[in-house]
């Protein structure tokens, strides 16, 4: 197995757990709920299970094979959820740093098995014409990892039914201002609901917003 050094691990640690230091001040995570990870060689670092965010020390980021096999003797216990971060990362070489997490509105519309239609054409920020809503399967569980995949087909965010919400990006900072974009897109379609239903762009246009979102934001020289 490749992996960088300690190094190494202990500054992707210390990013991670920075991150869910700020996920839960961003106001889209709450207590212990939620996890994240980060791609680390031909492995991850994932947060453990039922530790305070507050409390993590950047060692304490479990090291597990792909597979879920621990790396180093004498880690905490990983996340339940380290399958839809392992799968993630099998399914989608792109993906270095995924984040899984309750927002309110997110989940409000995970209680209702519902998506993000394109009511907005910000919606593809998570890479197509809608966010999708998966099936329901228990947390933890390899059945709850399939219907993620199945949801994020061409996607880099979906809703999980009756449960939250998961995005994975390029790297740890771009992961968080996806779930965070992707919780104020949430936000909006609920409060637009309450107006009435919501008019849905074409395909035609959202085809038109795809293609401008390959060079949206990006400036030169960055990533």
């Amino acid at each position: 197995m490749r992996l960088p050094g300690r190094n190494e691990r202990q500054a992707l640690g210390r990013r991670i757990v920075d991150t869910c230091l700020a996920m839960n001040a961003s106001g889209i995570n709450q207590g212990k709920s939620g996890n994240v990870s980060a791609r680390f060689g031909d492995a991850m670092l994932v947060t453990p299970s039922g530790v305070s965010y507050d409390a993590l020390k950047p060692m304490d980021i479990v090291l597990l094979g792909l597979d879920g096999t621990p790396v180093e003797d004498g880690q905490l216990l990983p996340s339940s959820e380290w399958r839809m971060h392992a799968d993630i990362y099998r399914a989608r070489p792109e993906a270095q740093a995924v984040v899984h997490a309750h927002p309110t509105f997110c989940t409000a519309l995970a209680c209702q098995r519902t998506g993000i239609p394109a009511f907005h054409y910000m919606v593809a920020v998570a890479g197509g014409t809608d966010i999708r809503c998966s099936d329901y399967a228990t947390f933890g569980t390899q059945a709850l990892s399939d219907t993620m995949v199945a949801a994020l087909q061409d996607r880099k965010a979906c809703i999980l039914a009756n449960h939250g919400m998961i995005c994975f990006e390029a790297n740890l900072d771009k992961a968080l201002g996806l779930a965070i974009e992707v919780e104020g897109l949430a936000r909006q379609y609920h409060h637009a609901r309450q107006l009435g239903e919501p008019v849905i762009l074409s395909d035609a246009e959202m085809a038109e917003v795809l293609e401008k979102f390959k060079t949206y934001g990006k400036q030169p020289g960055k990533e």
